[in-house]
């Protein structure tokens, strides 16, 4: 635990020392739950901390934005996140029955949105952009189409196989994966 404060708080340093020059500090805060964001992977306490102090704000201030928006985590994600639409055309789709079987299927504790494994995050959404492929979910970068409950298993494998390979989807292996639709 030590180790990761130290180490968030140097990512919120080195960030801050290219940002404060550059941009207003009352502009700053976005970018540096950013930069925590991609380096880590989701937003820890220390550093949060550490960005309001260098911003001069309190913390609920700092935690309120980053809770505001979707694209910042306060917990680690799996390997994989998995955003699932819940629009209207999606929602009518059957999209919560689509998540219950990712839940289920996975092994999701209630209360939670990563898999035991830490293989799987899911994310809910309320809208990916891609209404006639409704219900559609995304798999990091892939978008899946027509997603029905048997095909679930086998789009779910492809990323567990892939971690066991360690090698790069292709079009052949991934077809019901749509790489040009839009990306929410």
């Amino acid at each position: 635990m030590v180790n990761e404060a130290a180490t968030s708080i140097s990512i919120v340093d080195d960030a801050f020392a290219r940002v404060k020059d550059q941009t207003p500090l009352d502009s700053a805060l976005i970018p540096l739950l950013q930069a925590v964001q991609n380096a880590l992977g989701y937003l820890p306490a220390p550093a949060l901390q550490r960005i309001a102090r260098l911003l001069h704000l309190s913390e609920s201030q700092v935690l309120g934005v980053a809770t505001f928006y979707h694209q910042f985590q306060l917990r680690p994600t799996g390997q994989h996140v998995i955003t699932l639409c819940q629009g209207t055309a999606c929602h009518v789709a059957n999209a919560n029955e689509i998540h219950q079987f990712l839940v289920q299927h996975l092994q999701i504790p209630p209360d939670d949105d990563t898999s035991p494994d830490g293989v799987f995050t899911i994310q809910r959404v309320r809208c990916l952009g891609a209404c006639s492929l409704a219900p559609i979910l995304k798999i990091d970068d892939d978008i899946y189409g027509h997603v029905t409950l048997p095909k679930l298993p086998r789009i779910l494998a492809h990323y567990t196989q892939h971690d066991r390979t360690k090698r790069a989807p292709t079009p052949s292996a991934n077809t019901e994966a749509h790489p040009h639709a839009p990306h929410g």
